[in-house]
């Protein structure tokens, strides 16, 4: 049976040139959805990589009890200084997150640039932040430094230029990386400065934490629920982004996953057509086959194989336009905070071989039917070519 299986398909694929424009169609179809369920699907892994990179174990955010985001939180300098007493606390810094409204550089429209006031332990307990140009902000002085993405996304915030924000001129000394996190889609200043110019004296958006062991945010988070003095709750830094990344991972997904069925749908159809015409055109020579003694299985796994080989070259051509038109391809959408996030599109291996099996899966459903139909010809009306 494997034999007559190996012979029925190479001799199929040996016709393949004579009906290479039908057999096109499969190729282009299935190709088409699988490189668009990648592209998509690559955008929603590359928002949660830029969120997830941002969060470690070993930090933890601060936020006024029932606070969604920093955007919505506040602090107290007496509540930031109990926070600090702890022990198990081994760095601390306030934060002031707001977000101002800046021209893109993409279509000149006003888009939420975040703005974060931070310490100086802001970069103790964030390692990853390194300068790559020009040199970071000066204690008490209107200076800012621009993430890698933000310098991408917005008009005016490179190094060397100038931004009016609140009657204030602010000059961008420097740029930032920080391991393609979320932190690169921000501007970062001094923490006084900030809370000076934008009347916000002794407040902060949140705190960001380094605990001695990770262990301990469950323990700390319970202390403040039972301080009557703290109106807090204590979340883990990767806990914390991964729910801010949640709701629009979920909805690009859904987006991705509803496009590709639909499209997919169109692709099966033009399967199930080529593989119908193609059955057709061979009637003879399948029932020539048939009576030579060649059985009714093999002729479905030629028929078969065939489509699927068709639907997988679509789906590496589908994969490979997806990997290398947009992989790495930065964009920016909002983020939790209503703020711009600047992210890079990430092709990975998995979603390449998620797409190659989505290919395999129409290529199976566009050629089984045809095959059964091609097995079931009578033998004396398809030598008639009827």
């Amino acid at each position: 049976m494997i034999g007559q299986i190996f012979q029925i398909t190479l001799l199929s694929l040996r016709n393949l040139p004579s009906r290479l424009g039908s057999s096109s169609v499969i190729v282009v179809g299935i190709g088409g959805v699988v490189g668009v369920l990648v592209a998509i699907l690559a955008m929603a892994k590359g928002f949660e990589a830029s969120m997830s990179r941002a969060g470690q174990p070993d930090r933890a955010i601060v936020m006024r009890g029932g606070s969604m985001s920093e955007l919505s939180s506040g602090m107290g300098p007496s509540e930031m200084a109990v926070v600090g007493s702890w022990s198990e606390v081994t760095a601390a810094s306030g934060e002031l997150y707001l977000v101002a409204d800046v021209p893109k550089r993409s279509n000149q429209s006003l888009a939420n640039l975040a703005i974060r006031g931070v310490e100086q332990a802001a970069f103790k307990i964030r390692p990853e932040i390194s300068i790559v140009e020009g040199r970071p902000f000066a204690t008490g002085r209107t200076e800012m430094i621009a993430g890698r993405g933000a310098v991408a996304e917005f008009e005016g915030v490179e190094t060397g230029s100038t931004i009016e924000l609140r009657n204030s001129t602010w000059t961008i000394v420097g740029m930032f990386e920080a391991d393609g996190s979320v932190y690169e889609s921000e501007v970062w200043a001094d923490l006084a400065t900030a809370q000076s110019v934008f009347r916000r004296e002794g407040g902060v958006s949140s705190m960001r934490v380094r605990l001695a062991s990770p262990d301990v945010a469950s323990v700390l988070s319970q202390r403040m629920e039972d301080d009557p003095r703290l109106d807090l709750t204590l979340t883990g830094e990767d806990e914390y982004f991964r729910n801010q990344s949640q709701q629009l991972t979920t909805l690009i997904q859904t987006f991705g996953y509803g496009v590709a069925a639909i499209m997919a749908v169109g692709a099966i159809f033009a399967a199930l057509n080529t593989m119908y015409s193609a059955v057709s055109t061979r009637t003879v020579e399948i029932a020539t086959l048939r009576a030579l003694g060649f059985g009714g299985i093999p002729v479905v796994a030629s028929v078969v194989l065939e489509a699927l080989l068709l639907a997988i070259l679509g789906g590496v051509i589908g994969a490979a336009v997806a990997y290398f038109g947009f992989n790495g391809w930065t964009v920016s959408t909002l983020g939790g905070s209503f703020s711009q996030v600047a992210f890079d599109f990430a092709v990975t291996p998995e979603l390449l071989v998620f797409g190659i099996v989505w290919a395999v899966g129409l290529g199976l459903i566009g050629g089984l039917f045809p095959a059964v139909r091609a097995a079931r010809l009578p033998i004396t009306t398809a030598l008639r070519g009827e």
